[in-house]
């Protein structure tokens, strides 16, 4: 992903320029994660969201309030208030009645209705029903929710698998470990509920590629699975690796670095 002019457009991994610059928006999981999971990229123009193809070409023209990517050949789409699925020709799946939504993952998605959120299978109907204030996308088996303040782990069946007692937790465990909070610092635990990286960094973010970003002081850099310190902080924001590659800014510069910090493109505006 690139920004040219706060227009957004796609290159691969010399630099190229593969989409010229001209969204005003993409889904927020590119980021992250990489662009065009499952083949489609969600893009907005004008206020109305669509998805192209890697290509550029538009497969479902814009239309839509709000879109995020596509997940086990669904995506979340909001209209007038209103979030329902579609699939990748663009048909509804299921149809718009959610106060809010995320995508599928392991056959099941969290859904909000009144304020209350559960999850739903992909005909629609609830698995687990609305009763947590706050819930993701089930990864490895479990997802967190939350309860009030506090926030834990439940499984398929929505039985509790780590009790609600932290007060704040990365969205998913990934690689066996999911970043909790316990005050102002953060640490890792496994599936258990145990600590595998004490609570000692100012923010952190989930592993990926076997590394993880943190956050010392008001900088960034990426340690391993035993908590060691694989490339300094030294960045003023970093974000997850993917295929072997992250997005790191100096200032307000961004460029990408690979596992050793070695930069691949240097940071340019």
């Amino acid at each position: 992903m690139i920004r040219q002019n706060d227009k957004i457009g796609f290159i691969d991994k010399t630099g190229k320029i593969i989409i010229s610059p001209q969204f005003d928006s993409v889904n927020a999981e590119s980021v992250y994660w990489g662009a065009f999971i499952e083949g489609l990229e969600g893009v907005e123009i004008g206020g109305k969201w669509g998805y192209i193809d890697k290509t550029g070409k538009y497969v479902i023209n814009p239309q839509f309030d709000s879109a995020l990517e596509f997940r086990e050949g669904l995506a979340p789409v909001e209209i007038g208030r209103r979030w329902g699925y579609i699939d990748k020709t663009g048909k509804y799946v299921i149809n718009p009645q959610f106060d809010d939504a995320l995508e599928f993952r392991e056959g099941l998605a969290p859904v909000e209705i009144g304020r209350r959120w559960g999850y739903i299978d992909k005909t629609g109907k609830y698995v687990i029903n609305p009763q947590f204030d706050d819930a993701s996308e089930f990864r490895e088996g479990l997802a967190q929710v939350k309860i009030g303040e506090q926030m834990g782990f439940i499984n398929r069946t929505g039985k509790y698998v780590i009790n609600p007692k932290f007060t704040s937790v990365s969205q998913f465990f990934r690689e066996g470990l999911a970043k909790v909070s316990f005050g102002w610092k953060s640490g890792f635990i496994d599936k258990t509920g145990k600590y595998v990286i004490n609570p000692q960094f100012d923010n952190a973010s989930s592993f990926s590629e076997g590394l993880a970003w943190v956050k010392i002081g008001d900088k960034y850099g990426y340690i391993d699975k035993a908590g060691k310190i694989i490339i300094n902080p030294q960045f003023d924001s970093a974000s997850e690796f993917s295929e072997g590659l992250a997005m790191v800014a100096i200032g307000e510069k961004t460029g990408y670095i690979d596992k050793t910090g070695k930069y691949v493109w240097n940071p340019t505006n």
